[in-house]
């Protein structure tokens, strides 16, 4: 940031007082603006023993397999933006189970937040940020053409904790590759 989104004045790298970390600040209205981390909210939808995987038609990772996710926009609930995102790259319709994956990614200053989901029918198709979708068994993924470490890390534990039998919880940070 090099100017003040709310008076269009030169900002200056410090730290504010009473804070501890190096803010944009404007000396000429007192501005103080903070960058805070991204959420990427997203599901893992399910069809039996098929997940629902989106081909991404943008960048990063044009080409690439990843569960349908994106940004969670403001006045957005969690659970709404997985919703949002699964219809938006899938056109798909799901219930939304638990809270599955939350990943942060400091690297990049973002947070991924995954929910299992159950595909209500096979009523989907390709959004306008998505090549294509299709339903995949453990076999099947794409390993190799997953386009997030995230998401391939969201895979290995809903596979693993299928053939445990137990579902739980996965919290996790990712270091820079």
């Amino acid at each position: 940031m090099n100017f003040c989104s709310t008076c269009g004045s030169p900002v200056a790298m410090r730290v504010p007082p009473g804070d501890a970390l190096l803010r944009a600040v404007c000396d000429a209205c007192g501005a103080i603006h903070y960058q805070n981390p991204k959420l990427v909210v997203g599901s893992l939808p399910v069809w039996e023993d098929r997940v629902l995987l989106c081909r991404r038609a943008i960048e990063p990772r044009y080409g690439m397999w990843t569960l349908p996710a994106g940004f969670m926009e403001n006045n957005e609930t969690l659970p709404a933006a997985a919703l949002r995102e699964t219809h938006e790259e899938a056109c798909a319709r799901v219930e939304l189970g638990e809270l599955y994956t939350l990943i942060s990614v400091p690297h990049i200053s973002q947070v991924h937040a995954i929910y299992r989901a159950r595909l209500l029918d096979l009523d989907f198709a390709a959004g306008v940020e998505t090549l294509e979708v299709a339903l995949f068994d453990e076999l099947q993924i794409p390993w190799d053409e997953i386009a997030f470490r995230t998401i391939a890390m969201t895979l290995r534990h809903f596979f693993a904790d299928r053939k445990f039998g137990a579902w739980r919880f996965h919290s996790a940070e990712l270091p820079p590759p």
